[in-house]
């Protein structure tokens, strides 16, 4: 393995191909509507070498269908089958452990129609709530947050599962916005409860997901994402090698303080240093012309 040149601690770029590659999405294949430099031509030799390639993200406020479109039109055209997010997982969730509960959603609308289909009963109406899902949700109001407290705290019948732990979605430009642990923090900081369920990375509910996705032994596999908590949490619990991409949630200088046990086995700078050094070599490839 190679030292990535001016990286931080534990930083090494990989020396093989792996059968399996997951990737994360938001802050690692793409940035808002463009994608990250190398991105493309790294998803198009991973597949030009018969290797297996799946997207997850964490993201609930688009279907499948939005995703297989986003990427297409950034070039890399990817099939409903080789995606998963967390309105999947949500659904499936329920769906398996409690197809009987009435559920309020404080989600968009791709959740809230994904349950709908699947035929799972959802209410506003404290005193039949089952589960109280807290997801991303930019139309977030006190309303909202009165009828999981009332679901859970008064009523005591609700219990609290989330979509996905994400403390914030990365922008360009180094912005970004309050993703679902703010709805998280403010039902469990009114109610007292804690949230029992989360469905997306690094759950195992996400994680048996993937790994039906690729049908391959997880020490086969690599797992690529922007934070330490989610992807590279979800692929130290699995058994996987994983690496962190600096483009992101996860700086250079966030490494320095973590304990050796959270991380990952490579940290890169740009997506595309996932391939290694000896195929960048035959393909020409250089940083410019990524």
């Amino acid at each position: 393995m190679k030292e990535t040149e001016g990286a931080s601690r534990g930083s090494r770029v990989p020396d093989k191909l792996y059968e399996g590659y997951v990737f994360d999405l938001d802050g690692t294949i793409y940035l808002g509507d463009e994608l990250l430099p190398g991105a493309k031509r790294m998803v198009e030799k991973i597949r030009e070498h018969g290797k297996r390639v799946v997207f997850l993200s964490n993201n609930p406020t688009k279907g499948l269908k939005d995703y297989v479109e986003k990427l297409t039109r950034l070039g890399l055209p990817t099939p409903e089958d080789d995606i998963v997010n967390t309105v999947v997982t949500a659904t499936e969730y329920l769906l398996q452990n409690h197809p009987d509960a009435t559920v309020y959603p404080i989600s968009e609308e791709p959740l809230k129609v994904a349950l709908s289909e699947a035929g799972i009963r959802m209410s506003e109406e404290p005193s039949e709530i089952d589960i109280v899902i807290a997801s991303y949700d930019r139309g977030f109001e006190y309303k909202k947050l009165q009828i999981a407290f009332d679901a859970i705290w008064f009523h005591k019948r609700a219990w609290l599962m989330m979509t996905n732990p994400d403390r914030y979605c990365p922008f360009p430009g180094g912005r970004g916005e309050p993703d679902a642990a703010a709805i998280v923090g403010a039902i469990e900081g009114c109610t007292g409860e804690r949230c029992r369920v989360n469905v997306g990375k690094p759950s195992p509910v996400m994680l048996e997901t993937i790994e039906k996705m690729l049908g391959l032994d997880a020490k086969d596999c690599v797992m690529t994402g922007d934070r330490l908590y989610t992807e590279i949490r979800m692929a130290k619990d699995a058994g996987m090698p994983s690496v962190v991409v600096l483009t992101g949630e996860t700086k250079a200088e966030d490494l320095e303080s973590e304990p050796p046990e959270n991380l990952p086995e490579f940290v890169l700078d740009r997506i595309d240093k996932l391939i290694p050094p000896g195929i960048w070599k035959e393909s020409g490839w250089t940083e410019n012309d990524g």
